[in-house]
């Protein structure tokens, strides 16, 4: 009897070194808030939607120490709607990220579903990672620095910070039969921070786009969910590339940044018939962004972007100009209460979204219903809790 007892005290004694070596953290963030959108399809739009200046979500986070420096480490994320309860990112369960993998002294590599490089080093520089949310966002989210995209089936290595310089690269695996090329999604990068500044540049590169990264899904077989008029002509590519930078630099109170980004759809045509097939069309992006902590709690920010699309079969070549206006004020650490303005204005001529036909372009705010026109307009009064 006093054996059992004794082994039953090891058993817990070890049991309780090993729980704290591990942690598992539940977190989330639940944002919503009241829209109006002056152009939505041609009529005024008013309603509530979830996740603008961060996307509604819930997660598990846990690391487990190995020993010698090396951990084991994982995340689950689901996005959802907070009006309705369903699933966000095409309904899939961990749809924002899904990862295992290990980290040590030197950085950390994982496996599943994550962030491309534009995203971690470029994405927290561009006005949508910061106080306006998905609808200051460049438009369509060409460049997927606003992160509308993950990537399924990636190998993805994250360095350690070094004196302020970090970097890393992603490689997803095809997974076609014969075909190792086929669906292939690689990207690159790498960040500085130093005190008032704050640099990053990104590659990405994805073969078969429509499936393989605006598809959204882990089927093979899905094609591209993208809706919006910006850039749905152009998802038929076989290659969608991707080279972005920028920078920021505080003084004081202040905060001055920027980002660009040089966007390609290269060989038209691969995944649906076009009478633009072989070709390739070319976005370039502006951003300059501003923001001012006017107090502790409060913080104002205003944004330009430009966009310019190649021509089209000869016509004019479309173009996008946004300016983004927003207040921010934290009722604490976790809460916090937000207005952003948006206003967008067309001009020239893009794919029509089953790429076969030219049109005129029409304004487009990131993920809203498209103008009827050339102008759009739309504000939102939010609230974000954290957890």
């Amino acid at each position: 009897m006093k054996k059992s007892l004794l082994a039953f005290a090891a058993l817990g004694a070890f049991a309780g070194v090993a729980h704290a070596q591990s942690s598992v953290t539940l977190y989330g963030i639940i944002d919503e808030g009241f829209n109006i959108n002056t152009n939505a399809g041609g009529k005024h739009l008013y309603n509530l939607s979830s996740g603008v200046l961060q996307g509604s979500r819930w997660g598990l986070r846990g690391t487990e120490d190995l020993g010698g420096g090396l951990k084991a480490i994982f995340v689950l994320e689901n996005g959802f709607d907070t009006n309705t309860g369903k699933l966000g990112q095409g309904g899939l369960l961990f749809g924002r990220q899904a990862f295992v993998g290990l980290s040590s002294n030197y950085g950390s590599l994982t496996l599943g579903r994550q962030y491309d490089s534009a995203v971690d080093y470029v994405g927290p520089l561009e006005v949508g990672d910061q106080w306006g949310g998905y609808i200051t966002a460049h438009p369509g989210d060409l460049d997927n620095l606003n992160n509308d995209y993950r990537v399924n089936n990636s190998i993805k290595f994250t360095s350690n910070n070094y004196n302020g310089l970090t970097f890393g690269g992603l490689y997803s695996l095809g997974g076609v039969a014969g075909e190792t090329g086929r669906n292939q999604i690689f990207s690159v990068g790498a960040g500085y921070a130093n005190g008032p500044l704050v640099l990053g540049a990104a590659y990405l590169n994805a073969r078969n786009p429509a499936v393989s990264f605006f598809g959204n899904n882990t089927a093979t077989s899905t094609l591209s969910t993208v809706t919006s008029p910006v850039i749905a002509g152009y998802t038929s590519a076989n290659t969608y590339q991707v080279i972005a930078a920028g920078g920021a630099y505080t003084f004081g109170a202040a905060t001055i940044g920027g980002t660009y980004s040089n966007t390609k759809f290269m060989n038209l045509g691969s995944s649906a018939a076009t009478p633009f097939a072989g070709q390739t069309a070319t976005f370039n992006n502006g951003e300059v962004n501003f923001k001012y902590q006017l107090t502790p709690a409060l913080l104002v920010g205003a944004a330009y972007d430009y966009t310019r699309g190649s021509k089209v079969d000869g016509n004019s070549a479309p173009e996008y100009h946004q300016g983004s206006l927003g207040i921010d004020y934290f009722l604490s650490k976790r809460t916090d209460i937000y207005i952003v303005g948006v206003y967008q204005h067309a001009l020239g001529d893009t794919l029509s979204t089953n790429g076969k036909t030219v049109v005129p372009a029409v304004a487009s705010i990131s993920n809203l219903t498209a103008s009827a026109n050339q102008n759009q307009l739309t504000a939102r009064v939010g609230i974000r809790a954290k957890f």
